[in-house]
C-alpha cells in the first residue's frame, strides 16, 4: 500500500472571513418600527403643509403649522383636553359594555350548539348594520345624552370582538382541548386556562376592530346628539367651530382624534401584544 503524502495548506488572514459585522447607522436605525413609522408622519404632515401653502386658502384648508398652533393654544386653555375626556368616558363605557357581552356570547356558543346558532345569526342579523342607522331608534329608546351614544357604541364593539373572539376560540387544536379535559378543566375553567391564551392573537385583533368602530361611531355620534343636547366631546367641539367657519380649530379637533388614535394603537395596544402574544412566541 503507498500512503499518500498529506498536504497542509495554510490559510492567510487576508482570506479569512468574517463571520460578525457591525450594522451601519442606516440599518440599525432602519430597524426601529416607532423611527419609521415617526418618518411616515413626517412626510404625511410635510405634505399637508406644502399643500396648505400651495392652496393659500385658511378657510378651506388650513396648513399643518396653522393647525399645530391651534391645537396648542386649545390645549392650553383647557378647551379640547375637557372635550376629550367626556369623549373617552363616554367610549370606556361603551367599550367595557361592549367587551363584556361579546365575552358572555362567545363563551355561550362555545359551551353549546344552541349557542353557536345564537351568535352566528345575531351577527349575521346585526353586524352589517350601520351603528348610525341607530341612531334615531337610539334616540327614541334612551332620550338625548350619553345613554343614546353608549348604545350606538356597544354596537359597534359588540359585533367585532365577539366574532373574532369566536373564530379564535374555533382554531384552537383539539389537542389543546384534549390536554385541558385531561386536567379535569370544564367550562369557564377551560376557556380561561386554555382556549383565551391559544386564541389570543385573534382576541386581541377583535379589540383593535372593536376600538376603531367605537372611537369614529362616538364622533360621529356626537355630533348628532352634542347638537341635540348642546353637549358633547370631541365631535361637538368639531361641529361648533364648523359652524363658526373656525375650519383651523375644526382641523385641531380632527388633529386630536388621530393622536388619540395613534397613541392606543401604538403604545396601549402595541405594549399588550408585546407582553402577551410576542413574550408567549406566537408572533414574531
Amino acid at each position: 500500500m503507498v500512503q499518500r503524502p498529506e498536504i497542509v495548506r495554510e490559510t492567510s488572514a487576508a482570506g479569512a472571513i468574517s463571520v460578525e459585522q457591525r450594522l451601519s447607522f442606516a440599518e440599525l436605525a432602519y430597524r426601529q418600527s416607532w423611527l419609521r413609522k415617526a418618518l411616515v408622519l413626517a412626510v404625511l404632515a410635510a405634505a399637508w403643509e406644502a399643500y396648505g401653502r400651495w392652496l393659500d386658502n385658511p378657510l378651506l384648508f388650513p396648513t399643518f403649522s396653522a393647525t399645530v398652533e391651534a391645537f396648542a393654544a386649545a390645549i392650553l386653555s383647557g378647551e379640547i383636553p375637557a372635550k376629550a375626556l367626556v369623549s373617552l368616558q363616554t367610549l370606556a363605557i361603551g367599550y367595557g359594555i361592549g367587551i363584556v357581552l361579546a365575552a358572555l356570547l362567545t363563551t355561550l356558543a362555545i359551551g353549546s350548539r344552541i349557542g353557536t346558532d345564537l351568535l352566528e345569526t345575531l351577527t349575521a342579523m346585526f353586524n352589517p348594520l350601520p351603528a348610525i342607522a341607530l341612531l334615531p331608534l337610539a334616540l327614541i329608546w334612551f332620550g338625548l345624552g350619553q345613554g343614546s351614544v353608549v348604545f350606538v357604541l356597544v354596537h359597534s364593539v359588540l359585533w367585532a370582538i365577539a366574532l373574532n373572539t369566536h373564530a379564535g376560540f374555533r382554531s384552537v387544536s383539539n389537542t389543546l382541548r384534549m390536554v385541558g379535559l385531561n386536567y379535569g378543566l370544564r367550562n369557564l375553567a377551560l376557556v380561561r386556562a386554555i382556549l383565551i391564551p391559544a386564541a389570543f392573537p385573534s382576541i386581541l385583533t377583535g379589540l383593535k376592530v372593536g376600538w376603531a368602530f367605537a372611537w369614529r361611531t362616538l364622533i360621529a355620534a356626537e355630533l348628532v346628539f352634542g347638537v341635540s343636547s348642546g353637549s358633547g366631546g370631541l365631535g361637538w367641539y368639531i361641529f361648533e367651530n364648523r359652524n363658526a367657519l373656525e375650519t383651523t380649530n375644526v382641523f385641531a379637533g380632527l388633529f386630536t382624534v388621530i393622536m388619540i388614535g395613534l397613541f392606543v394603537e401604538n403604545v396601549i395596544f402595541a405594549n399588550i401584544e408585546k407582553k402577551t402574544i410576542r413574550r408567549w412566541g406566537m408572533q414574531h
